[in-house]
């Protein structure tokens, strides 16, 4: 049985280009920016639009709360690795200790996108998760239509395992969505 992490690793994962660190309150203008993008808010869109300071600042008291263990996921800020400026987010939700799964999630502020942000971020937590942490298997879904997501999971390494038909409503675009399974296992890396 894998167990989660109650803190973040430390010293944060970096790959020298990226660097994985929790959200801070100084990181809520940069979360206000990336957050009221409407790209963003199409594929996410359980967000709040407008997005305020209020859900910034509740956003960043969620990932404390994660990292004690007080919720199932814990987020990281994706920073440049050189500034510490903001450039997404990445969450890991623990999914079943019992049976050594997670699954993450992640998105890319607009100014970052096409940088390989989220594929640099996206491998840096599979080693952390599947090899530090000791967890079997890594699942990361993704709309088909997300195709740029998609992407991120296929160069990252992960397998495409299916497609969940009709699984959720987007509310967003009115109109229920498939989602693209797709899985790293421990021994892939």
């Amino acid at each position: 049985m894998a167990t989660r992490p109650t803190a973040p690793p430390d010293p944060p994962l970096t790959d020298g280009v990226v660097a994985l660190r929790q959200w801070t309150e100084t990181d809520v203008p940069a979360l206000l920016a990336a957050l009221n993008d409407e790209m963003l808010a199409r594929w996410l869109d359980q967000l709040p639009q407008p997005y305020t300071d209020a859900d910034a600042r509740a956003y960043v008291a969620f990932g404390r709360r994660g990292w004690r263990s007080e919720e199932h996921e814990t987020p990281f800020a994706i920073a440049d690795a050189a500034t510490d400026e903001p450039l997404g987010s990445l969450g890991v939700r623990w999914a079943d200790e019992l049976e050594g799964v997670a699954e993450l999630g992640y998105w890319v502020g607009r100014d970052a996108r096409g940088r390989g942000v989220a594929t640099r971020a996206t491998r840096l937590v599979a080693r952390w998760v599947l090899a530090d942490v000791g967890f079997e298997r890594l699942e990361l879904r993704a709309d088909p239509q997300n195709v740029a997501s998609c992407r991120v999971a296929e160069r990252a390494g992960f397998t495409l395992d299916g497609t969940l038909r009709s699984i959720r409503v987007n509310r967003r675009l009115g109109r229920r969505i498939d989602l693209r399974v797709y899985s790293l296992l421990r021994d892939e890396l």
